[in-house]
C-alpha cells in the first residue's frame, strides 16, 4: 500500500489544475499541458521484466545458471538502464549482455509489450481532470509510430486516459532512429505555436532542464520514477512521485 502523497505533491498538482482552469475561463491562448509517457504516466518496468523472464525460459536448457539469475529479477530490481538491471543479478559478461540487449530491444519497442506497462498511480484521473478543466493535453513520447502506435493507444484507452478526443494530441516519433530529447525539442517548438504551455511533466532530468528553457513560465515537473540525479535547484523543476492528490 502506498503512503499518502506529500503535501508538496498535492500543491503542485493543484496549482497546475488551477492555472488551467483560470486560463481556460479567461478566453485567451489555449492552455496546454505536456506529458511524456515512459516513466512519467507509465511504469514500464513490467515490460522489461516480462521480456527478461521470457529470455530466461528460452535459454534454460542451455544455461540454467543464467536462466535462474534472470528468473530471480523482480519489479524492484528493474532499473531505467538494462545494463543496471542485469548487474543486479551479476550478469555482466559482454557477449551475454549483448545477446540479451538485442533480444530486449526487439521486443521492448513494440505494440505487444507496450500494453504490459502500468499506469502511474493517479495519472489517469489527473489527466482527465486537466482535460475537463480546459487543458489541451499533449502526450509527447519517445515511442515510435511503426513499432508502438497501436499499443500506446490501446494502453491509454484501457487505463482510462483521455485519448482520441478534441483537445488531446498523441505525438510519437516517425521512426525509432531519432533521439528522444531532440524529438521532444522539435515538438515543443510546434506546440508553443498552438497555445500557452502551462506545465511539462517528464521523467528525465535532462528533458526537464531543456523544457525550462523553452517554457520559462511553465511548471516543469520531474516525475521521479527512476530516482535519478535531480535537476539543480536553480533549474526550478518540481519533483513528484506520482499523480495522487489524496
Amino acid at each position: 500500500m502506498l503512503p499518502p502523497p506529500l503535501p508538496h505533491q498535492v500543491q503542485v498538482l493543484q496549482r497546475v489544475l488551477d492555472r488551467v482552469a483560470v486560463a481556460s475561463a479567461d478566453g485567451g491562448p489555449t492552455p496546454m499541458v505536456v506529458f511524456s509517457l515512459d516513466g512519467t504516466l507509465y511504469d514500464n518496468r513490467p515490460r522489461t521484466l516480462q521480456i527478461l523472464l521470457e529470455y530466461a525460459e528460452e535459454v534454460r536448457d542451455g544455461d540454467i545458471e543464467l536462466s535462474d539469475a534472470l528468473s530471480s529479477l523482480s519489479m524492484d530490481t528493474v532499473h531505467r538502464l538494462l545494463s543496471e538491471t542485469l548487474r543486479e543479478v551479476d550478469v555482466v559478461q559482454g557477449d551475454v549482455v549483448h545477446d540479451i540487449t538485442n533480444y530486449w530491444h526487439e521486443r521492448f519497442f513494440s505494440d505487444d509489450y507496450a500494453t504490459l506497462d502500468h499506469a502511474i498511480p493517479g495519472g489517469p484521473a489527473y489527466v482527465r481532470a486537466l482535460h475537463d478543466a480546459g487543458a489541451f493535453v499533449a502526450y509527447v513520447t519517445g515511442r515510435d509510430i511503426p513499432g508502438m502506435l497501436l499499443g500506446t493507444i490501446a494502453s491509454l484507452r484501457d487505463d482510462g486516459f483521455p485519448v482520441c478526443a478534441p483537445g488531446i494530441e498523441l505525438v510519437l516519433k516517425p521512426d525509432a532512429t531519432q533521439g528522444d530529447e531532440s524529438f521532444k525539442r522539435s515538438m515543443w517548438r510546434k506546440l508553443r505555436r498552438l497555445g500557452d504551455v502551462l506545465a511539462v511533466f517528464d521523467s528525465s532530468p535532462g528533458v526537464c532542464d531543456t523544457a525550462r528553457g523553452f517554457f520559462p513560465d511553465a511548471d516543469v515537473v520531474l516525475v521521479d520514477t527512476w530516482h535519478l540525479e535531480p535537476p539543480d535547484e536553480d533549474a526550478r523543476v518540481e519533483l513528484l512521485n506520482d499523480f495522487r492528490m489524496g
